[in-house]
Parts: C-alpha cells; structure tokens; sequence
C-alpha cells in the first residue's frame, strides 16, 4: 500500500540521499555519467585507529553516529549529497545530482559548520577537512543489477588530498583557493588565501585557503 511505498521510499533516501531518490523516482535509473560542475568536501577522523582500540565498540559506534549527524546535518543543510560513507570518512558532493548557483559557496559553508560544529558537539573526535572543486563525471556507475551514485574526477582526488593535509595544520580546514576564488563574495570574506604545495599525486602545484576564523 502507499505506507509501505513511503517506507521503502524514505529507506532508499537513507541510502543514496533525497535528490538521487528524487530523481530515481522521476525516471528509470540507467547505467552511465555526465560531466558536472562540482564542490566536494572529504571528511576523515584523525586518529581512528587509536579510537577504535581504546575504547569499547558501543561508545566507538555512538561517537562515530553523533560525528555522521553533525556532517551530514550540515551537508543538508547547504543542498549538497553525501555519497559516500567510508569507514571513518565521508565524502560529500556539492552541484550533482542537482546542479547550484554556487556550489563551491554551499560546500565552503558546510565545511566551516561542520568544522565548528565538531568541535563543540563532538570534541572527543577531531577531523580533517577538505575542499576542492571542478568538473567532475557522476552518475550511476556498476552492473545493471546493482549500482550506485557515484562521483569521480580530480576534485575528489584533491578534496581527499587536502583533507589529508588539513590534520596537521591549526584549524583542520583546508579549501584550495580555486574553489575559494570561484566562491560568492558574502563566502570569500570567510577565507584567506595560504601558501602554495604540490599534493600527494600531483603535478601542478596547488595554493591552500583556510578560514580567517571560526565563524
């Protein structure tokens, strides 16, 4: 009946995020991408390992559900998509499925929530942050009896690389300033532009912008 449709409708949100839902609803679901303009955030955990041996798994899950709930409340929050969870990381896309005025004004201010929002609601879990934008290919990617939202391209690569960065740097927040240059002017005011390094797996090397504070 039409419950038990909005049941398996909200389960599938849950699972790929209400705009891939959305769009799934809308028209048949097929094997293939398109190129899109992109933000995208990396989030990962500093220090997981030790958190996982140090502490009983219950707590473990329990910290790791309030840390999930902060990023992806603010992920929501800014119209972006998480897509994907992995282990003790998440990624988020900003401007696919559905596109935005301004993606990489949406995921700088997530980033900065979530950044605030962590280390006042979860304090006992510090994470790195990254941000990075560009074209990217998304779409759904897998066999035709299962596959999954996916996005790929270089801003995933450098959002992951950045996050990397970001855990040895004051603050944890670390956006290239591209993505911080391509930004609305209200979100600009937000950033100030770094030093310059070549990335893990890089070539050209890449200018750094983190937050002029924590607001």
């Amino acid at each position: 009946g039409l419950r038990e449709r909005e049941r398996v409708r909200d389960l599938f949100g849950r699972h790929v995020g209400r705009e891939v839902a959305a769009l799934a609803e809308k028209a048949r679901p097929e094997l293939g991408g398109e190129e899109r303009h992109a933000a995208v955030i990396f989030v990962d955990i500093i220090g997981s390992t030790e958190l996982v041996t140090t502490r009983p798994a219950a707590e473990v899950v329990e910290l790791l559900n309030r840390f999930f709930d902060v990023v992806v409340d603010e992920v929501d929050n800014h119209h972006g998509l998480v897509n994907k969870f992995e282990g003790d990381a998440v990624l988020a896309v900003f401007g696919a499925p559905v596109s935005l005025d301004n993606a990489e004004a949406e995921a700088l201010a997530a980033a900065r929530a979530m950044a605030r929002r962590l280390r006042t609601e979860v304090p006992e879990c510090q994470a790195g942050i990254g941000v990075a934008a560009g074209q990217v290919v998304a779409g759904n990617v897998g066999a035709k009896e299962r596959f999954e939202y996916t996005v790929i391209g270089e801003p995933v690569n450098e959002a992951a690389r950045l996050c990397e960065l970001s855990k040895k740097i004051d603050g944890n927040l670390v956006a290239s300033s591209d993505t911080v240059e391509s930004a609305t002017e209200s979100e600009r005011a937000h950033w100030a532009l770094g030093e310059t390094v070549t990335l893990r797996g890089h070539s050209e090397p890449t200018r750094l912008a983190t937050p002029v504070s924590t607001s």
